[in-house]
Order: C-alpha cells, then structure tokens, then sequence
C-alpha cells in the first residue's frame, strides 16, 4: 500500500529545507537505509535515507525546492502499484508534479542581475574605462516574489561623454598618468572631455575637472536592485540572531591582553613539526581552560533553571559562504593545542565544504568569534544561545604601551590583543563575566600554563 514520504528534521534547528536533489528516481526500489536525496538544511548538505522499503513511485516537489517541515516529498508504493491511483487514494491529486513544482524564489542570471554600477568598476588591467553602461537587462522571468522596482537617477543626472573620448569598442581613452590623478583625487574619467590626440583625456584635463574649469557630465548609471533567494542557512542566522538579541540581555566586557609571549610560544610549537598551530587555537585553549577555572560562567539558561556544564566544549565560528556555522571542539580544556589545531582545521574544511554531522556542530557550552586575521581591532558578538558567553577576538596589533618599572612609569611597544565578552546577565553578571575574561587574559600572557 501506497504510504507519503514526508520532509524530515535533518538537523536539530531545520524549519524547512531545499530539495537540493534527488538521488533515487521513479520506480526504483528502495531498502531500508537507502538515501533518496539531498537537502539543504540551515546548516549544512544532508543525506535524506529511509528506512522504509518499497518502490518509489511518485516525487512530488522538483530539485530547488524549499519544503517545509513533514511536508510530503514523495510517495513510497509496491511494485506494479499505479502511481495515479495512489495520489488519489493518498488524496494528493492537487499535488504537483516535480516538473510543476514551485521552485524557491531564483536569483537573476548573473548577466541580467549585475547591476551597470559593477560593470564599469575600474580594471587595473585596462588603461581605459567604459563609457556607458548597457541597457538595462532584459527582464527576469516571472518569479514567485516579483523584485522590487529599480532606482535611477533623474535624467538631468544622465548625461554622457562627449563622443570624441570614445575609442572603437565604446571605452574612454585615457592615459595612465591621468588615470592615476583621477583615482586619487576621486574624479571619474568617464565624465571629462578629452584634450589629447583622438579624444584622450589626459593629465590636464582631470585636474581641470578636479578644480571645476570643465564642464563634467555623468555617464549613465542602471542601479537595479536584484531580490535573490535566502539560503537556508542565512534564513536561520536571521532568526535565531535576532532571537537572541531581543531575549537575551547582553552585556559586553573589553580587555587588552599583552600577547608577545604568546606568539613567542607558537613559533615555538610549529619549530618542532606536526600540525601548524594559529594564535586562534591559542586563544580557543586559553578560553577552554578559564571555563573549566571559573566554572558558574560555563552554564546555559533554561525554562526549568540554570545548567552548569561539567563539559567545556568550544563553538568556534567559521565564515562559510552562505554565511556562518560553529564547529564545536569537544573538550577543549583537555586537549593539546596541537589536537586543538588539528581538528579546528578538519571541521573548518568540512563546515565549507557542508559535510559536517549536527552532532559536530551542535550542543556546544561556548563560542569565540575570531575576526583578528580581517585587521578588526575589536567588536562585540552576539551570543549564540543556549550558550550563556560568547569570546569576540580582535587583532594582535604592536601599540604604545605604559607599564611601571622601578617606581617609574615608562613606554614600551607591545603586541596587544582585544578582547570583549559578550554575557547573558541571567547567567553570567558583570563580576562572574569580569573574572572569565581576567583569567583568559592572565593566560593568554602566560601561556607556558597550556602546555605543560
């Protein structure tokens, strides 16, 4: 008998997931534990098995997809069963078929979506610049949500080169000296009449235009907002962000830590082999173990009270395309910073690649968001809940630093790190919070404490 196969949970926060594709078609035979698809989910690529046994009879939603939630995906039947008959009997037979499913919302083709603005960005290649950008692109093809209406500039705006600066392919004739000046000083050497030979806009022209003795004029510009499709992930960024900013009551503590030794101890580490060791699997076991020495501040809010975790395992915040995911580090106060920096990479790896397991991403005690290596001096995170603290690290920069010396003050050059806590205050208040952060500073400055 004909049974539905519905969209299933595939990781602890999915809501809704993108049929990304089908790996089993109609009329197949299916055993237990066969995978019949692939999903996107709001974390990562899942395989979708069942444990049913049949024949599959009927998809139901097309490849891109979005399903929500136990929504049906399929039919699962015997042999020779009519797959007609089953819709009716299962009364699906409003369902569509994949080939008329409704799609999630497409992004335009990225020679229709580039905005003109985009197009006429300089190429340090060229020693010209393009005259005008095209004609808008043809229109999308009707989409489930329509786009929003362009923005152009008003026609007075819209005005263009004179012809004489144009070559034969439709670009500005410019020279790289005057190409140089005009970069420098902001002018846009699409607007500037050419002095030189043929038309070309040469040194003195931009400077002319600069100190407004020429008449300048705009080229075109086709500003056209494109409405694109959220993935599944940045969907369930959006929402649980923005469910934790208006939940939890932040509070944020910032502190400098002098991390000269520490950076003395990695080059030491990677002087002797085996995996590289970064300032971030440093600071990961520096964090690791100030949780494990204050333990009331590794805890998690609940409805029924507070959970105060025997267990310290590390969420490390990793920059995929789609967005962001948090690969916990099991046990981090244990392990060796080598380990540490081993399986930091493996789970980065994976996490891009979207092969991680929900286990392997899920059910951490706290975060750190690292945002050193992007030259980010300091910022605050938001805390990814249940998690009661989140770690933003900055970068190690080389400052001006005061520090007491026989009686005297004196200054030297240090390299500095910043440091901000972000803590629920229903769990961790200002002096539980000020003690974490004082103690992952005090060994992130003695950092011979995370390897002996």
């Amino acid at each position: 008998m004909a049974s539905i196969i519905n969209m299933p949970r595939l990781s602890p926060t999915m809501e809704e997931g993108v049929l990304a594709k089908w790996t089993k078609k109609e009329g197949d035979k299916i055993s237990p534990g066969d995978v019949i698809a692939e999903v996107e989910t709001d974390k990562a690529n899942m395989d979708f098995p069942l444990e049913d046994e049949g024949v599959l009879l009927k998809l139901l939603v097309k490849e891109g997809t979005t399903v929500k939630l136990g929504d049906p995906v399929a039919i699962l039947g015997e042999v020779g069963e009519d797959p007609v008959k089953a819709l009716a009997d299962l009364k699906l037979g409003s369902v569509a078929a994949p080939a008329e499913a409704k799609p999630a919302a497409e992004a335009k083709p990225a020679a229709e979506a580039k905005p003109a603005a985009a197009k006429m960005a300089k190429d340090p290649e060229e020693e010209t610049a393009p005259a005008n950008a095209p004609a808008s692109a043809a229109k999308t093809a009707a989409a489930p949500v329509a786009p929003p209406k362009s923005v152009a500039p008003p026609k007075s705006e819209t005005l263009n080169p004179q012809p004489s600066t144009l070559n034969s392919t439709g670009r500005v004739k410019v020279s790289p000296l005057a190409r140089k000046i005009a970069d420098e000083r902001g002018v846009d050497v699409r607007s500037i009449s050419g002095s030189g030979p043929g038309g070309r806009v040469v040194k003195r022209d931009v400077l002319e235009a600069r100190a407004g003795g020429r008449t300048r004029a705009a080229a075109p510009i086709n500003l056209e907002d494109v409405l694109g499709p959220a993935s599944q992930m940045r969907k369930a960024i959006a929402r649980r962000l923005t469910e934790a900013k208006r939940e939890v009551p932040h509070i944020y503590l910032t502190a400098d830590a002098t991390v000269d030794r520490l950076f003395d101890l990695r080059e030491q580490l990677n002087e002797l082999g085996g995996p590289k060791v970064s300032v971030n699997d440093l600071v990961i076991k520096a964090y690791a173990m100030a949780l494990r020495r204050i333990p009331e501040a590794n805890s998690s809010w609940t409805a029924e009270g507070i959970v105060r975790h025997g267990r310290v395992d590390i969420s490390v915040a990793v920059s995929i395309p789609d967005g962001l995911i948090t690969p916990v580090v099991r046990g981090a106060a244990e392990k060796a910073v080598t380990d540490i920096a081993q399986e930091v990479k493996s789970l980065a790896e994976r996490g891009k690649q979207k092969k991680l397991k929900p286990e392997e991403y899920s059910d951490g005690t706290a975060s750190i968001s690292n945002l050193g290596m992007y030259g980010v001096r300091e910022f605050v995170a938001i805390i990814n809940p249940p998690e009661a603290v989140i770690l933003a690290v900055g970068a190690a920069q080389k400052r001006a630093v005061v520090r007491e010396r026989d009686g005297k003050d004196e200054m030297i050059i240090a390299r500095q790190m910043t440091l901000t806590l972000s803590c629920d205050h229903r769990v961790v208040d200002g002096v539980l919070g000020a003690q974490l952060l004082a103690e992952i500073v005090k060994i992130l400055e003695k950092p011979m404490a995370m390897v002996i």
